[in-house]
């Protein structure tokens, strides 16, 4: 099964890519490694969830803004390389929480991200992955997620 397929059964529809808040690109491709930059839980009307995870926002809320940063990853993917059916390997993901300072649970956040790429990509979106508590991310959004991808050659 193709991963637009995938996207079909998840009833997922991709909004258009996000456009960046600063001097940057979405990505960089270099050979066939693709260099996706952090994106935050977009949502389709353009806003963000923002807010500490562990004081504005419960765990189940921060995982549902982590899959928001995943559809948006894969917008981004689309972007880089024309369709999902080029992307081999999601190799690595880094997960920034923005969290209330005892908080400890960022891998159990961060997994709606993760758990989109495996359910649209299967094995091969299942990444090496650090997720980390950050003190604050920008414009107070909850998630940021960034990403390194292995995309098959033409």
């Amino acid at each position: 099964m193709s991963a637009d397929q995938r996207l079909a059964d998840l009833g997922l529809t991709l909004p258009s890519p996000p456009k960046p808040i600063g001097n940057y690109v979405p990505f960089r491709l270099a050979g066939n490694l693709l260099f996706l930059s952090g994106v935050g839980p977009r949502r389709a009307d353009e806003t963000m969830i923002t807010g500490k995870v562990g004081a504005d926002l419960t765990v189940e809320q921060g995982y549902a803004a982590a899959k928001l940063c995943g559809i948006n990853l894969l917008v981004n993917m689309i972007a880089a390389v024309g369709t999902l059916e080029r992307v081999d390997t999601i190799l690595k993901v880094l997960g920034m929480v923005n969290a209330v300072p005892d908080f400890t649970q960022h891998p159990e956040v961060i997994n709606d991200c993760t758990d989109l790429f495996v359910q649209v990509l299967g094995e091969g979106g299942r990444p090496a992955r650090s997720a980390v508590g950050m003190a604050s991310l920008p414009r107070n959004i909850s998630v940021e997620v960034e990403a390194v991808v292995l995309v098959k050659t033409v």
